[in-house]
């Protein structure tokens, strides 16, 4: 028996119980991240410190752009190791999940010297999303490793349903939490719950079985590996196209790190209320991982992108002419659909590469991505500044749109493209 076949019954074997073990790592993962949540309530605590819309924005930026870009540059390293588990659960301990169980503690320096409690909750969050993109690939190549392809979809679907259920317990939670206790107390006992629920996802996943890979045999520098860089780049010229929709599609994204803050100010709600909208959010992301996940295995992921954009696109028109603040109900709740979908079709990625250099292709994107998401909430918040929220949701609606027609005219769907015997 060769080493791909002894690999590929270990698997097998293994599936149902990496399967249970990474679900309630996903779950127990949203359900934490609800309570933090960077779209709602990461926003509203910087803007009891600050009505700088740049300092709001950088909420989007570390984020986004902690967690894409540095995946590229670790991308040669997950290739050499032999067991992937080993990013989540060794590195990740530390690089990810630390900072979160700190973070209760920044919000009680509030009374000792605010300044120095923002500046700590700002490198905490930054030592988290850094840390979390180091680990990323990583994981996703655990992911696809430990899960068959075609159990990949509804496994992130359903893990991620799972959390956005519970997370809608958890922002319910939170959102009460805000109204009954002053600033800034509520927010120490929403992280609190976060960081906890945290840990509890970590010792799911460190459970994982995971058959050791021969890993690469040959010694690649990482001046040698960015040199070959342009040259795979250069022969996937569908890879290239995905790239540039991505990049379109994720700067008609950066109006959403205001969102929150937009519909405070213009209805004059409460921290609570605002809070409330991540409900909504959790309820589209729970509907959009599911149905999206389950789209995804059968009809491939490029129609879930597709999807995801226009019902992401839809928010920004509907924030401009929304006569009442209910209507953020649905606007939050299509953000939330448009997130699941994106989340699941990530792994449109696993599909573009042979699995030898899976972990490159990875990187490529996200570190794309990373790039736009520095940059671009930053210059929303100086467009908000200088010609307010208005015009940075035009711009935001004409880079999603140009990103909506690019995947859908020019970008092929990948099994395809297998099916013909083109790559």
């Amino acid at each position: 028996m060769d080493a791909s076949s002894s690999e590929s019954d270990f698997v097998k074997r293994n599936y149902r119980f990496n399967f249970f073990v990474n679900l309630m790592d996903g779950g127990f993962f949203w359900l934490g991240y609800s309570c933090i949540a960077p779209a709602v309530i990461l926003p509203v605590f910087v803007s009891h410190f600050t009505d700088s819309k740049i300092l709001i924005g950088l909420i989007g930026v570390l984020a986004n752009a902690g967690w894409f870009f540095p995946q590229l540059f670790t991308s040669n390293w997950v290739e050499k190791v032999p067991l992937k588990k080993d990013f989540p659960v060794k590195v990740g301990f530390f690089s990810e999940r630390l900072p979160l169980l700190l973070f209760p503690f920044t919000t009680l320096l509030v009374f000792v010297n605010p300044v120095l409690a923002l500046s700590l909750f700002f490198l905490m969050f930054s030592w988290h999303s850094i840390g979390s993109g180091i680990v990323a690939v990583g994981w996703q190549d655990m992911i696809a490793k430990v899960i068959p392809q075609d159990r990949r979809g509804r496994f992130i679907g359903l893990s991620s349903f799972i959390g956005a259920a519970t997370g809608i317990l958890g922002a319910g939670l939170v959102a009460q939490t805000l109204d009954r206790f002053s600033f800034p107390y509520g927010f120490t006992f929403a992280f609190a719950l976060g960081g906890l629920a945290i840990l509890t996802s970590w010792i799911f996943i460190a459970q994982t079985r995971e058959a050791p890979s021969p890993g690469r045999s040959e010694t690649v520098s990482l001046t040698q590996y960015w040199k070959s860089l342009p040259v795979i780049l250069k022969k996937d010229v569908n890879f290239q196209r995905f790239l540039i929709s991505q990049g379109f599609i994720t700067c008609g994204g950066m109006a959403w790190a205001f969102m929150a803050v937009f519909a405070r100010q213009k209805w004059n709600l409460s921290d609570g209320h605002v809070g409330s909208f991540n409900i909504a959010l959790l309820v589209g992301q729970a509907v959009g991982n599911l149905v999206f996940g389950y789209l995804g295995d059968r009809r491939g992921y490029k129609i879930v992108i597709v999807l995801s954009a226009l019902a992401s696109l839809s928010t920004l028109p509907l924030a401009l002419v929304s006569p009442a603040p209910e209507l953020f109900y649905l606007i939050f709740g299509l953000r939330g659909l448009s997130t699941g979908g994106f989340f699941v079709a990530s792994m449109i990625v696993l599909e573009m590469s042979v699995p030898e250099i899976r972990p490159t292709y990875i990187g490529f994107n996200n570190t794309l991505l990373g790039l736009l998401s520095m940059v671009m909430p930053m210059f929303g918040g100086v467009l908000a500044d200088i010609s307010g929220y208005p015009a940075l949701m035009w711009v935001s609606m004409f880079f999603a749109l140009v990103g909506l027609l690019l995947i859908s005219m020019v970008v092929r769907e990948p099994r395809s493209l297998k099916d013909q015997n083109i790559v």
